[in-house]
């Protein structure tokens, strides 16, 4: 979020934030837990977000094809899981989540001498 925040063409004049709290940061905010079911727009940035990661996740599709994103946006379905387990992961995925990172230890591994 604060990488977002640095990249803006603007400065807010406050932030609402569904759950998590940043520190460290000059703008006024406010984060309220589940906030998308408490705040409309919370609520609304949450649908535009996730409208916008699909889009982006059906143009990756294109080039990782065996990963089949476009049916399952990155989630971590059983396909995706699968995949995972045969190609490992991409630049894409983060490595902070769990089965990546289970997966990733294991791909490492392999590319050793």
């Amino acid at each position: 979020m604060k990488a977002a925040l640095q990249n803006m063409p603007f400065d807010p004049d406050f932030l609402l934030i569904d759950a998590v709290k940043l520190y460290d940061i000059s703008i006024s905010s406010l984060s309220i837990t589940k906030g998308d079911e408490r705040s409309v727009s919370i609520a609304a940035a949450s649908i535009v977000a996730k409208v916008y990661r699909d889009d982006v996740m059906i143009r990756y599709h294109d080039r990782y094809p065996e990963y089949r994103f476009a049916s399952h946006k990155g989630y971590a379905t059983v396909v995706h899981r699968e995949a995972l387990e045969r190609y490992g992961p991409t630049v894409l995925h983060r490595i902070s989540f769990v089965p990546v990172r289970n997966v990733y230890d294991k791909w490492k591994l392999k590319a050793q001498p």
